[in-house]
């Protein structure tokens, strides 16, 4: 298998459009080195609510995570790889190791695959000359027998298309970028079954063989759950905005007509946030665990205080002082619209302290005032003289409705970032 630090799965891409026909045949081939992998170098379950009713509804039929969980103790320690042998389609190996591996999986005939390299070689030659992109191909009889497989869910094989963003590798290696340092088994981009999942390759080989071992169980984006769990990552890391588009009109539960649509998916996101690393500080009274920490994350998670009252804060104290030049906070959610900030200020400040109630800094600059639950501020490094240190959310009014602080992003300048 081609060693690559991390990789991701979605499907068949023509025109930044991709192709599946069946969940079970595209998991499947990126974990059994796929039908085509794409090894691109760069320099260096979520689950839907409906999908969760179907899941309560179909219990009978559920994997038992316990049940299994001895056999898979043998997988947690397996670290081999399945022996496939594959043919170079574009490009040369080259020893040192890639940074992200793509898989595109298709039930298409060969000669879409000789069509889609000729496409990807007139439009990339520069960097198959350079070694920095290379296309292989893994031949259909490594694959598992697919007919008369188990219908536990009713799931039809009707075919979907993804689309994808623009951006989404530059995404991705900011997203990386951001969590190294901590623990993780998947890295979602899009919530909606098993489009957009990133993985580490050394964990690719027991979770093919996990697949194969309970494909014909229930649908492979839910054994991704089961997967998940058993690696000890609890909770689903998901990222916003999303950067894979389900394009399908059928749910995979009885056949239903179901226009699945990831409301978070922007095809032409290209202004990504850097939030330079930071620590994280509030006087407000933090409901359960959505901590201060969760609203200066990407993933989709959010702080949550009890109500505030005037003069309470939330404060970001950089790691080191930065040249900001954009800011956009958002406060409330979908469901919860009331629990904004009502009445609040954005500041900056320069000249860390150390206090009783954290670090923060000892002269501020006012930048503006919310407006419906949101701000956002452009040009910050034309109107702040001096390097930032703190940004600080300010309550100017007591409120009695709770407060949900959704996304802080933060954009630098690129002096900065140099």
């Amino acid at each position: 298998m081609f060693s690559s630090v991390n990789a991701i799965h979605f499907h068949y891409l023509d025109k930044m459009r991709c192709f599946r026909k069946r969940s079970t045949i595209p998991f499947l081939g990126i974990l059994i080195t796929c039908l085509l992998f794409v090894n691109l170098y760069i320099e260096d379950g979520y689950v839907l609510e409906e999908d969760k009713r179907m899941m309560r509804e179909t219990s009978t039929h559920q994997l038992n995570s316990e049940r299994y969980v001895h056999t898979f103790k043998d997988l947690s320690n397996f670290s081999g790889t399945i022996n496939v042998t594959y043919r170079y389609l574009a490009g040369s190996p080259l020893p040192r190791k890639k940074f992200l591996t793509i898989g595109l999986s298709s039930i298409l005939t060969l000669n879409w695959c000789e069509t889609l390299v000729q496409d990807i070689t007139r439009k990339f030659a520069h960097h198959i000359i350079a070694g920095r992109l290379l296309v292989i191909h893994a031949p259909e009889e490594y694959y598992p027998v697919l007919d008369g497989l188990k219908r536990n869910y009713n799931d039809p094989e009707d075919r979907d298309d993804v689309r994808c963003s623009r951006n989404f590798l530059t995404a991705m290696k900011k997203v990386i970028t951001s969590r190294e340092g901590s623990y993780w088994v998947t890295l979602e981009f899009s919530k909606l079954g098993y489009i957009g999942k990133l993985y580490h390759s050394n964990d690719l080989p027991r979770l093919a063989h996990f697949l194969l071992m309970f494909y014909q169980e229930m649908p492979c984006d839910w054994l991704l759950i089961h997967f998940r769990g058993l690696l000890a990552q609890k909770d689903v890391v998901r990222f916003k905005p999303s950067l894979f588009q389900h394009m399908g009109y059928y749910s995979s539960y009885k056949g239903a007509e179901n226009k699945l649509k990831d409301d978070d998916f922007e095809e032409d996101s290209l202004d990504i946030p850097d939030n330079p690393p930071a620590s994280l500080y509030t006087n407000i009274n933090v409901f359960e665990n959505y901590d201060a920490s969760k609203a200066y994350s990407s993933v989709d998670e959010y702080f949550w205080g009890k109500s505030p009252a005037t003069g309470d804060f939330f404060i970001i104290v950089f790691d080191k002082s930065t040249r900001i030049s954009k800011i956009k906070i958002t406060t409330g959610t979908d469901d919860r619209q009331n629990d904004i900030l009502h009445h609040g200020a954005l500041e900056v400040g320069e000249k860390v302290i150390g206090t009783k109630k954290g670090k923060q800094c000892s002269t501020y600059i006012t930048l503006g005032e919310f407006k419906n639950g949101n701000f956002e501020v452009y040009d910050v490094e034309h109107k702040i003289t001096f390097p930032i240190e703190c940004v600080r959310i300010v309550v100017t009014a007591s409120q009695k409705e709770w407060l949900i602080i959704r996304s802080i992003s933060l954009w630098t300048t690129q002096s900065s970032n140099q």
